[in-house]
């Protein structure tokens, strides 16, 4: 085993080069130089054991002294290093750069954009209207007097007497029909607002698509073929849907869309409540009395709606089964839907 002396002054001489090393890759070199498997310093630690037993522990504890002074200079002026800098300027060329994770489109951005290209395609042009609404855009004008029971399915945040914040993008119709005439073929993205409590598929804050088409011969055989085509698009080809009545103050008939389960193709599960279906949109023939409200004629013109819920389709496609994940800017979520 080396003599303590010399392994005392080899210590100082390292500690003197680690002050002036300038880069990581020289630092390196110093610890292999010094601390590695091959240096004096660990030859000594390594043949302790060959020494009087009565040796063994001072000489123990001097050497960890000594590899233990070394490495805290090490670390000291590593941290020196990527702290400040050890070239000019304050800036180490050498040391590694930091990657940049590359940014992407949020998930409901992703869908929305989806949704409308393939409106677009099907010659539907997009439009957008105001998050704060009259009263009247948002429930008179589409067939829903103060006194009608839809409004207790869309509890309202009221700014005053007469302004709300919209609770549905069809609120956007009014000021697109009552500037142009038919034909008339618009989807319109956007947030809506209701006083919905917080939970895995409810927000007070969500995102809707509405559409409409209004000419003089469209038929609610149009609207199946324009949402059948929707469909197999956005969710793949062979997607089965069924139509069922529903009701909304706004279309007449109206019909509840839904499509086979996208988890376990139809032969029931959890996520379809084991029916096999899954609900994912609303639709219909426009009612007579919007187009009254429009100065539209009833009895030259015909139309139908759909409207849907862009967290619905997002949740579906990417298989995610909390909204509220959608909100949190979990990187980890986001990062898995391109």
């Amino acid at each position: 085993m080396a003599e303590l002396a010399e392994l005392e002054d080899q210590a100082r001489r390292a500690g003197e080069e680690i002050g002036r090393a300038g880069t990581r890759d020289e630092l390196e070199r110093l610890r292999i130089q010094f601390l590695g498997r091959k240096s004096l310093l660990s030859e000594a630690l390594g043949s302790i054991g060959s020494l009087p037993p009565e040796q063994r522990r001072e000489a123990g504890a001097k050497l960890n002294v000594l590899k233990g002074g070394l490495e805290r200079l090490l670390a000291e002026r590593k941290a020196t290093m990527e702290g400040a800098g050890a070239r000019e300027g304050g800036l180490d060329v050498s040391l590694p750069g930091r990657a940049v994770p590359p940014g992407s489109a949020h998930p409901l951005t992703l869908v929305t954009r989806a949704v409308v290209e393939i409106f677009r395609g099907m010659g539907f042009e997009q439009v957008e209207g105001p998050e704060v609404e009259t009263d009247y855009d948002n429930f008179t004008l589409l067939n829903t007097p103060p006194d009608h029971p839809a409004r207790d399915m869309q509890d309202t945040f009221y700014l005053s007497k007469d302004l709300l914040l919209r609770t549905q993008t069809s609120a956007v119709w009014g000021h697109i029909m009552k500037g142009r005439k038919p034909p008339l073929r618009i989807v319109s993205p956007g947030r809506v607002f209701r006083r919905d409590a917080v939970d895995a598929s409810h927000s007070p804050v969500f995102h809707q698509i509405e559409g409409l088409w209004v000419d003089e011969s469209c038929a609610f055989s149009d609207l199946k073929g324009v949402l059948g085509a929707f469909l197999e698009q956005f969710f793949g080809a062979g997607t089965k849907s069924r139509f069922a009545p529903s009701y909304f103050p706004f279309t007449e008939p109206s019909a509840e869309v839904s499509i086979g389960c996208v988890s376990c193709g139809g032969t029931g599960c959890r996520t379809c409540s084991r029916t096999g279906w899954l609900e994912i949109l609303g639709c219909g023939m426009v009612n007579p009395k919007v187009f009254d409200n429009v100065g539209y004629d009833r009895r030259k013109y015909r139309g139908f709606a759909f409207g849907m819920g862009v967290e619905r389709l997002a949740m579906l496609k990417y298989g995610i089964s909390d909204m509220r994940w959608f909100y949190e800017n979990d990187l980890r979520v986001l990062a898995q839907v391109k």
